[in-house]
């Protein structure tokens, strides 16, 4: 009789079932036969965490190991109210999923007993706080937020120098709507007004 094999599995990382068949000629039974001998925990149809235990118990997976692996290494980006909110323009909503810009999927998903909202939309690679100023703009009936106070609000924080202006009419142009556009534009008008 063959002995079982044993893999090498990281703590903390998560699988996809096909990820198990370097191990194994079926990858199906074998991530069965983890989850079994508590190895490996299961998180939605053939995605598996390898547990890691922490003081309060086991370690959930993070957000980020979550979307490499869901979404096999294709970019994304995390946006939404945290992220809305951390902009100082005085919103303060909260959602109960994660919001995820990506360029594979679109939909509600829930992984690992949390909900993750994907849309498929342009974003760039290495979102800065300027391209989260025109997201917000862009989300702002989500976020509970009044177009008109966001763009006070806006004007306010680019009169203090918060923003880089042109990167913000950059972002604007590329991922804004026109209304989206002509506030920003507005903004940065009344901001740059001496008085």
């Amino acid at each position: 009789m063959a002995l079982a094999v044993k893999p090498r599995l990281r703590p903390g990382r998560v699988y996809r079932t096909r990820d198990l068949s370097r191990w194994g000629a079926n990858p199906t039974r074998l991530a069965g036969r983890l989850a079994e001998q508590r190895k490996l925990v299961p998180l939605a149809h053939g995605l598996y965490l390898s547990p890691k235990e922490g003081r309060f118990g086991l370690v959930p997976a993070t957000d980020e190991e979550l979307m490499r692996v869901f979404l096999d290494g294709d970019d994304y980006v995390f946006t939404g109210p945290e992220r809305w909110n951390a902009l100082c323009l005085g919103t303060t909503a909260s959602f109960a999923s994660a919001l995820v810009y990506n360029t594979k999927r679109s939909g509600t998903f829930d992984l690992g007993a949390r909900r993750f909202v994907l849309r498929r939309v342009a974003f760039p690679t290495k979102p800065s706080p300027e391209w989260f100023v025109v997201d917000l703009f862009q989300h702002a009936d989500q976020a509970a937020a009044s177009r008109d106070e966001l763009e006070d609000a806006l004007a306010r924080a680019l009169r203090d120098g918060r923003f880089d202006r042109s990167r913000l009419r950059r972002m604007a142009e590329r991922y804004g709507s026109k209304d989206t556009q002509s506030r920003i534009s507005g903004a940065l008008d009344v901001s740059a007004q001496v008085g």
